[in-house]
């Protein structure tokens, strides 16, 4: 009966620790993209960009890659992503009311894809940046973005 219990026991501390483990598996880098891309959506600027977008998607995931995405009126897509392992670092050219974020990697690691383009057809190809319209970003906000970006980019090397 004691070889029961004393069973009984270590099955117990193994579930509890299961569950206290699975309850930790949110981490740092979930925090990150969360905010990142909270950050960037809350100052996001649609009238910046080009005119005839209709809609946006920007999402900063916790696997470390960014994507942006332009859905124009006239049906043409254009898709931008990169991991962040191939972050190199981020620039901003405007003022605190309007400007264009640069998210700039290493080489030619950002994929650039679109589709349905009445000129040119679909095309794939690659770039050294992703340009994002943002308004109303103050100083420390970049250098929240900053910081953030370099911090998730050095946690996915590890």
């Amino acid at each position: 009966m004691k070889k029961f219990t004393f069973s009984l026991k270590i099955c117990t501390y193994l579930l509890l620790c299961l569950i206290f483990l699975s309850f930790s598996a949110y981490g740092p880098t979930e925090e990150d993209a969360g905010y990142m891309q909270q950050k960037l959506t809350d100052h996001y600027d649609p009238e910046s960009g080009p005119k005839n977008v209709r809609k946006y998607e920007l999402n900063v995931t916790d696997k470390g890659f960014c994507r942006y995405k332009r859905f124009f009126s006239n049906g043409k897509v254009e898709y931008f992503s990169c991991n962040l392992t191939k972050f190199k670092e981020i620039d901003y050219l405007g003022n605190t009311l309007s400007g264009t974020l640069f998210v700039r990697t290493k080489g030619a690691d950002v994929i650039v894809q679109t589709y349905n383009d009445k000129r040119g057809g679909d095309i794939d190809s690659m770039a050294a940046f992703m340009a994002i319209p943002l308004k109303n970003l103050e100083a420390e906000d970049l250098i929240d973005l900053s910081e953030k970006f370099q911090a998730m980019s050095l946690k996915l090397h590890q």
